[in-house]
């Protein structure tokens, strides 16, 4: 596959979750790809020239010759689709549709949580107020939901590593990383997935940015 023509679009300060989770599964699959930033503080997303690649204006973008794809769970499921090597997602269908099921929900619920923990507690090691209680009531959720999944100290969610277990762990990582009450098998499961190279890798990058 030729480096040049797969290009991963992402946020200038890599903080964004999924971009993250795009770039991981790009280099698990060892996937040569070109990474270029966007910067959106300056709304370079919102420009012509970038809405010519991406369909929302959002990242990730991933560019693969003359195809063009965005949001990151869409980038995941394509990419194990044409490049099956080194599988992302579970080999079982009913357990590949559980790890789908949990990125879905990650992406679509605990608004209170992700705005009051965002990832620059993870990235750059934000401080932020007491949870609300709306966020609260997330962090439960997003709690019994994860002790439900995983039961005790299991290491990843369907017995070997898949994308799920690190959007899962970034998720539960906006609370560990802060300091917020998470039960202690829950930290290391996050702590453990927060150790793969895919993921240091991205974290090389965020840490890079900021010197």
């Amino acid at each position: 596959m030729n480096p040049s023509a797969t290009v991963l679009y992402t946020d200038a300060d890599f903080f964004s979750p999924y971009a993250m989770s795009a770039f991981i599964t790009l280099t698990e699959k060892g996937i040569p790809f070109t990474l270029k930033p966007v910067d959106l503080s300056l709304g370079e997303n919102n420009g012509q020239a970038y809405g010519a690649l991406s369909l929302t204006h959002r990242v990730p973008t991933l560019v693969m010759d003359d195809f063009h794809l965005s949001e990151s769970s869409a980038i995941d499921e394509y990419l194990e689709d044409i490049h099956p090597a080194y599988p992302v997602y579970p080999r079982d269908a009913k357990q590949r549709a559980k790890a789908r099921e949990v990125q879905a929900w990650l992406r679509s619920d605990l608004l209170p949580l992700r705005m009051e923990r965002p990832t620059t507690v993870i990235f750059n090691h934000g401080k932020f107020a007491p949870l609300s209680a709306a966020a609260q009531q997330a962090a439960q959720k997003l709690i019994a939901a994860v002790e439900k999944l995983l039961g005790h100290d299991q290491e990843h969610l369907f017995g070997e590593w898949c994308i799920a277990d690190t959007d899962l762990a970034l998720m539960l990582n906006r609370l560990v990383i802060h300091g917020d009450d998470v039960p202690e098998h829950l930290c290391r499961y996050a702590q453990r997935q927060w150790q793969r190279p895919s993921v240091q890798a991205w974290l090389a990058l965020a840490k890079k940015v900021r010197g």
